[in-house]
């Protein structure tokens, strides 16, 4: 059940965000000022951090993991969640940490949206981002000791607190968005929309009035939203030759968002994730969800080159989650890398991103070993991604992702697993918001296991969709003089 309201909210940003939710022109231009009538109602300054609280996500944080302690009990039993001061005393002294048995769905997904609704706590409540990141780090500790019986993991530290992080800030700054479009009193639709993207921020909203009504200023950045629903055809093969159509009814959709494109006069970044990009895939069938990719500057500067060209480069913390139906990988990562868009022509933009860095992570479906059925491991990532834009008219995207999943604190010795995907989709406009398109995503995964013999696989999916682009422009951010944009 938990599963099912955590997917439904993250779809309800989807709509949220791209519709109903979306700021209006004037108010994605400049940060929101606040009435001098509201500003003494409003006792948190997010600028400065003014009336911010650390006792409060102190206390919720808490209080959530034991509500979440209570229903696990009570839908899986006390043998994994039966958990007393003995229980917790005894992981707490004796420090026996390993790796846990969960599943890679529960490990790779549910414990980094655990985790992001712990950061979330704390964000809302003033906190700074990377306060805010050791509360949710805080809080994962404080389950591995007294939320299960079992043995501290290693790996929920990761995945939970830092993977939880990556995931938070956007769902927290999209939801402050939806509250800025509203102006300085946000009406009903536009709180529950927010609500529903980051149900921290809602409900710290709820409960503690105008204490924390302040909105996160987002200081005007360039966008762009689109929202794609499609109709797929998907194969895949075992390397041997052999290949079969998995479902020809497959249906699903994604929502992307751009936030803090570089080349927007005036625009800094001075803060986490004043750029990133946040992408969220849901699908018919088993799985339910194809993939859910994160990536946000953490740190870094602005650059150019010329006249036309524009970028920032610096550290990059990232979330990947990607389930092509037979085989999985995931991975939280801090990557090197850089954010550019190039004016080939007076119409046709090239925008990009290059990444490249070490993470944690786990993938496959591995020959079962011990108690799980896919490995994981320190993990080499790489991604380079482009979008070709031609005027209003149309959009090429492409983007390669790599994987490399080593045996460096890995749950089994001499494995190695290597996943790389890659994409392609032409989006043509129609007219106003409304595009179709095609797309090609293929995934392949080569593992390694000392005890059964090498494995193989691919997935290909060919897509037909339908596409509502927010921006006329696809994204494109201008700032050369004499030329136009709602990007500039």
């Amino acid at each position: 059940m938990s599963g099912i309201i955590s997917v439904s909210r993250l779809a309800a940003a989807c709509l949220v965000v791209t519709g109903l939710a979306a700021p209006s022109a004037a108010s994605a231009q400049e940060p929101v000022a606040v009435s001098s009538s509201a500003a003494h109602r409003q006792i948190l300054n997010r600028e400065t951090g003014e009336g911010k609280s650390y006792s409060i996500p102190a206390l919720e944080i808490p209080s959530f993991l034991i509500a979440l302690n209570m229903y696990d009990r009570w839908k899986y039993g006390n043998a994994t969640y039966g958990t007393d001061l003995d229980t917790f005393w005894h992981n707490f002294s004796r420090e026996n940490w390993a790796y846990d048995k969960d599943t890679f769905r529960m490990n790779e997904l549910w414990h980094p949206y655990q985790g992001s609704t712990m950061y979330g706590l704390a964000r809302s409540a003033g906190l700074s981002f990377w306060q805010s990141l050791l509360y949710s780090d805080a809080g994962s500790l404080l389950w591995k000791w007294g939320g299960e019986t079992g043995q501290p993991s290693i790996n929920d530290m990761i995945t939970t607190g830092q993977a939880g992080s990556v995931l938070g800030e956007p769902l927290f700054r999209m939801a402050n968005l939806t509250l800025e479009g509203g102006g300085d009193e946000p009406g009903f639709w536009r709180e529950l929309g927010a609500a529903a993207i980051s149900p921290p921020l809602g409900l710290n909203r709820l409960l503690f009035g105008d204490r924390f009504k302040a909105i996160y200023p987002a200081h005007g950045p360039a966008t762009f939203t689109y929202l794609q629903f499609m109709g797929s055809l998907e194969k895949h093969s075992n390397g041997q030759g052999a290949s079969k159509i998995l479902d020809r009814k497959q249906m699903g959709a994604a929502f992307h968002m751009a936030y803090g494109l570089p080349g927007k006069d005036g625009y800094k970044y001075t803060r986490p994730f004043d750029y990133f990009s946040f992408e969220f895939s849901p699908q018919s069938g088993r799985e339910n969800l194809d993939s859910i990719l994160v990536r946000g500057l953490l740190t870094g500067e602005k650059y150019e080159s010329g006249e036309d060209f524009r970028g920032v480069w610096g550290l990059y913390g990232s979330y990947d989650y990607i389930s092509p139906t037979v085989f999985r990988v995931a991975n939280t990562s801090a990557s090197l890398g850089t954010t550019g868009q190039w004016w080939l022509s007076k119409n046709t933009a090239l925008q990009g991103t290059l990444l490249a860095g070490p993470g944690y992570g786990g993938g496959g479906v591995a020959p079962k070993q011990g108690d799980r059925n896919y490995h994981i491991g320190a993990t080499a990532q790489g991604l380079a991604a482009l979008r070709f834009i031609v005027d209003k008219k149309m959009m090429l995207d492409g983007n390669a992702r790599t994987y490399y999943i080593t045996d460096m604190g890995a749950n089994n010795t001499r494995t190695a697993e290597r996943i790389s995907r890659f994409d392609i989709g032409l989006v043509v406009r129609v007219h106003g918001p409304h595009a179709v398109g095609i797309q090609y995503v293929e995934s392949r995964r080569h593992s390694d296991f000392p005890l059964a013999n090498s494995s193989h696989q691919r997935v290909t999916i060919a897509s037909l969709s339908y596409t509502l682009a927010f921006d006329p422009h696809f994204g494109a951010v201008e700032w050369r003089d004499g030329m136009d944009s709602g990007n500039r």
